[in-house]
């Protein structure tokens, strides 16, 4: 493909058990493509089958942020954008295109807003005055705030009580504040990979029995092994959430299966109403059937990125 200086980013996204990285893949080898990866919990090490890493999938494509912190340790926001951005220096300086794929919602749109997070300290004594707020009262506060934050994420008192944290400070430290102005990508080409309910939720099922086959029980079971406690990785949710339980006796085997399998029903639906609303807030996605032929989807996209020169 002929190509400028003027690359834009390509994202690939979509639910839980849609295809991405195939996709991600198959574009990468036409194009000359890197892929940073948007998974919130590929980033840790360890945690491969249940968090569906399918390394063997890249083949010699290379991929970043995967496998770059221990489990046990909790990633963030300011963390992912700070070396989302590194990654990406790094790929556009060896002349290649950035491919951003995953699931992560909130990881996506804060990419393609352009969204900017100082790193900011934390205020022992703002959290200790707001300690045992419920949300609703926690969201009211920080609604009352000039919000610079990006809020598409408070939905836990813990979170809510950080988004007020970094938003006071932005009050204290106004150059923080001018720093934080996200800056939008414009030039970004955004694919969703769609795939039917019913397909997707077929897929989720025989997935999850595949990846239980496959040893997931003993992956967490190392895991708790190696030392890392049981609420840290139930912290993960899903997967790792269930395991634990199981593994900790506090589940059954059967109902532990039967709960997971809702799980990951229900966060599939979450992610697909994410991506409708990031829709509705001014982020076009170019929607592709999961079945289509790999040169079928890889030419769609082609046209797209030579539409938006």
């Amino acid at each position: 493909m002929d190509t400028d200086k003027n690359r834009p980013l390509i994202v690939i996204t979509g639910p839980t058990a849609s295809g991405k990285t195939r996709r991600a893949v198959d574009l990468a080898r036409r194009i000359g493509a890197e892929i940073i990866s948007a998974d919130s919990r590929q980033i840790y090490r360890g945690m491969d089958i249940g968090t569906g890493k399918d390394i063997e999938e890249y083949g010699e494509i290379p991929v970043h942020l995967i496998d770059i912190c221990p489990a046990g340790y909790k990633y963030n926001l300011y963390e992912f954008l700070r070396d989302f951005h590194k990654a990406k220096t790094d790929i556009e300086s060896r002349g290649n295109y950035v491919i951003l794929c995953g699931g992560t919602g909130l990881y996506v749109e804060s990419v393609l807003k352009g969204l900017r997070l100082p790193e900011v300290p934390e205020n022992p004594e703002l959290r200790h005055s707001l300690e045992g707020k419920p949300l609703n009262e926690l969201s009211e506060i920080l609604a009352s705030m000039k919000n610079l934050h990006n809020t598409t994420d408070v939905d836990t008192a813990k979170r809510a009580i950080r988004a007020i944290e970094i938003q006071t400070y932005y009050n204290d430290h106004p150059d923080a504040a001018r720093e934080a102005e996200p800056s939008p990508v414009t030039d970004a080409v955004v694919i969703g990979v769609e795939i039917d309910r019913d397909r997707r939720r077929d897929r989720i099922s025989r997935r999850l029995h595949s990846r239980l086959e496959e040893g997931m029980v003993d992956e967490v079971r190392r895991l708790l092994d190696s030392g890392i406690p049981a609420d840290d990785l139930i912290y993960y949710g899903l997967e790792y959430k269930y395991l634990t339980l199981y593994l900790t006796g506090k589940m059954a085997y059967e109902e532990m299966v039967s709960g997971l399998e809702i799980a990951i029903h229900q966060f599939a639906k979450r992610q697909m109403t994410w991506f409708r609303g990031m829709e509705k807030r001014g982020f076009p996605i170019h929607w592709l059937p999961y079945d289509l032929s790999a040169e079928a989807f890889t030419d769609e996209i082609e046209k797209l990125i030579l539409d938006s020169h």
